[in-house]
C-alpha cells in the first residue's frame, strides 16, 4: 500500500529545500505580514500597532531620519502594504532568486539583497528634494537587484509572462526598469527611485563579484557574533597546509576544517542530498586538495 506525504509534511520538507537566504527573508517577511494581519487593528496608547509598526520600521527618506535611525535601511525590507504586495515580491524573489542563491552561494546572495535594498533607500534619499519624503515599506528594491541579477547571469533565461510568449530575462527585466523610469514621479504611491536605486546596485555587485570581488567577506563577521558567545574564544584546529577553503565558490588560501566537520555531520543526519548546492561544491573542492 502506498502511503502519501501529509499536506504538512511535504510543505515543510519542500520550505526546507529552498536556498537558505531566500527562505529565511521568505519566512520573516510573511511571519511580520500575518503577525500584523492578526493584531495590527489593536489599540495601543490610542494608536492603532499597525501604525506603530509602520512609524517605527519604514523607511523614511528624510536625511536626519535616515542617520539617526539607520535600521530603517533594512527594516523596511520585511514591511508590505498588502497581500498582493507581499505575494508578487516574494515570487518574483523566488522565481529569479533561487537560480542566483545556488549560483553565487548564500554569502554572496545576502550581500546582494540586501545591499540593493539598502543602495535603493540611499538612491531614494539622493532625489528625495524633487519627489518627496514620504515613507517607504516593502522588498522591491532588494527584490529589483536581485532580478538584475539573474538577468547578468543568464541574460536569455525564458521567462514566462501572462498571455505572452517566452521572454529573455534581460528584456524582462528591462522592461520593468524601464516602466519604472516612465512613472517616476506619477503620485502612485510606488517608491520607483528605490526599485530603480536597487537594480543600480544590483549591477554593480553582481558586476563586482565576477570580476573577482569577494563579496562574502561582509558576512563572515556577522556570522562569527552569532556564532561565539561574547567572550568566549574559539578553539582553533590544527590545520593541514595541503587543505583549502572554499567561500562562496572562490577559494581561499587558508584551511576552513570547521566548515568541512560541519558538511560531513550534516551528511550523516540527512544524507547527500541533504546538502544544498553551495555546501556540494563545497565539499568537492576540499575532497579535492585533500
Amino acid at each position: 500500500m502506498v502511503q502519501h506525504e501529509s499536506f504538512s509534511s511535504a510543505f515543510r520538507r519542500g520550505f526546507m529545500m529552498m536556498p537558505p537566504v531566500i527562505r529565511t527573508v521568505i519566512a520573516i517577511n510573511v511571519f511580520v505580514f500575518v503577525f500584523q494581519a492578526l493584531f495590527g487593528g489593536i489599540s495601543i496608547g490610542g494608536a492603532r500597532l499597525n501604525n506603530i509598526i509602520v512609524d517605527a520600521l519604514a523607511f523614511n527618506p528624510s536625511i536626519g531620519t535616515a542617520l539617526l535611525q539607520p535600521w530603517r535601511f533594512v527594516t523596511y525590507m520585511f514591511l508590505h502594504g498588502s497581500g498582493f504586495h507581499l505575494l508578487f515580491n516574494m515570487l518574483w524573489l523566488w522565481w529569479m532568486g533561487r537560480s542566483v542563491e545556488q549560483t553565487v552561494g548564500p554569502r554572496t546572495f545576502a550581500v546582494l539583497f540586501f545591499g540593493s535594498g539598502i543602495g535603493g533607500a540611499f538612491f531614494h534619499i539622493a532625489l528625495s528634494s524633487l519627489y518627496g519624503t514620504s515613507l517607504v515599506i516593502g522588498a522591491s528594491g532588494a527584490v529589483f537587484g536581485i532580478m538584475v541579477a539573474f538577468a547578468y547571469l543568464f541574460p536569455a533565461a525564458p521567462i514566462m509572462l501572462l498571455f505572452l510568449p517566452p521572454i529573455e530575462a534581460r528584456f524582462v527585466v528591462a522592461g520593468l526598469i524601464a516602466f519604472d523610469v516612465l512613472f517616476i514621479g506619477s503620485g502612485d504611491g510606488i517608491a520607483r527611485l528605490v526599485h530603480l536605486g536597487g537594480a543600480g546596485v544590483g549591477y554593480l555587485l553582481i558586476r563586482a563579484h565576477y570580476r573577482g570581488t569577494d563579496l562574502s567577506r561582509f558576512i563572515r563577521p556577522i556570522e562569527q557574533i552569532f556564532k561565539s558567545p561574547p567572550g568566549e574564544k574559539t578553539k582553533k584546529r590544527p590545520q593541514n597546509p595541503k587543505m583549502y577553503s572554499v567561500a562562496d565558490v572562490e577559494i581561499l588560501e587558508e584551511t576552513d576544517q570547521t566548515e568541512l566537520d560541519r558538511i560531513l555531520e550534516k551528511i550523516s543526519r540527512e544524507g547527500y542530498d541533504g546538502l544544498t548546492a553551495q555546501e556540494k561544491r563545497t565539499l568537492f573542492e576540499l575532497s579535492k586538495r585533500n
